[in-house]
């Protein structure tokens, strides 16, 4: 009725996360290959790709001068999740290595903003203790989720050093403590997970405009660990035998936020 084809209905209609989405599964469930193929287009293609949808839709550009920079956004951000993720989880596959000098530099500097006024004796020390870690040599730690636990807890403690150490210091407290840093490397295998099952695509189409980058990862587990604080504290779990409950309690908390299309889940500070 319209002389438009669903893709235009769906600019003129819908923003933000939800064009996107609309938009990402008219494409997948379209019978048209060309269509079909646009949601695993590369960064590189992705203008070509646009040039082709509108070859194929009939797209005057003169008479819609808005389709070409919608489609293109769009498209970045569908394969941008995609690479993001590609990207996250080749870093989660590294394991740390203690006779690698960078992963040993980023474990120290994790030392150095969480302990600014106290050295660390030895590398292999029980003052690891103090900030969270299970045994005498962090790196036991780390298998999990690999190198990339540890550059989520050195982010989050260089770029919110005070609340980083307001933190650690509630984890401290007598009753309703926690392990800092295992509770930081296991948020990383939740941002993780959500990630990897595209729980996380609302929050990104919103809160980036063009392609997402490890940056927007790294900013969202540092919203987790902000909140995941907050929760323990506000739930006051009877010991920290009960961490897995309350632990998946949050999970489900943070999955019914991701599922509103309009989400973005910044840190407030």
């Amino acid at each position: 009725m319209t002389g438009k084809c669903e893709l235009q209905r769906i600019f003129d209609t819908y923003v933000g996360a939800q064009r996107t989405h609309r938009i990402e599964n008219s494409l997948t469930y379209s019978k048209n290959k060309v269509l079909q193929k646009a949601t695993l287009v590369v960064q590189s293609e992705v203008d070509r790709c646009v040039e082709d949808i509108m070859k194929e839709k009939n797209i005057n550009p003169e008479k819609d001068a808005s389709f070409k920079i919608c489609m293109k956004a769009c498209l970045l951000q569908i394969s941008g999740y995609k690479q993001l993720y590609l990207d996250v989880e080749s870093v989660r596959k590294k394991p740390y290595d203690s006779d690698n000098l960078q992963h040993e530099k980023l474990l120290i500097k994790l030392w150095n903003l969480l302990m600014p006024t106290k050295k660390l004796k030895a590398r292999i020390s029980k003052q690891w203790a103090d900030i969270g870690f299970q045994g005498d040599d962090p790196k036991t730690d780390f298998r999990g989720m690999g190198i990339l636990g540890l550059i989520n807890l050195v982010y989050f403690s260089e770029n919110y050093t005070s609340e980083a150490h307001q933190i650690l210091s509630r984890s401290n407290h007598p009753k309703l403590g926690y392990s800092y840093a295992i509770v930081g490397i296991n948020l990383t295998e939740m941002a993780y997970s959500l990630l990897k099952s595209e729980a996380l695509k609302f929050h990104l189409y919103n809160f980036v405009p063009g392609i997402p980058t490890m940056e927007h990862f790294h900013q969202f587990y540092c919203y987790l660990v902000y909140e995941f604080d907050k929760f323990w504290f506000e739930e006051k779990p009877e010991s920290i035998m009960y961490f897995n409950v309350y632990r998946e309690k949050f999970h489900e908390k943070i999955k019914g936020l991701l599922l509103d299309c309009n989400v973005s889940l910044t840190l407030k500070i």
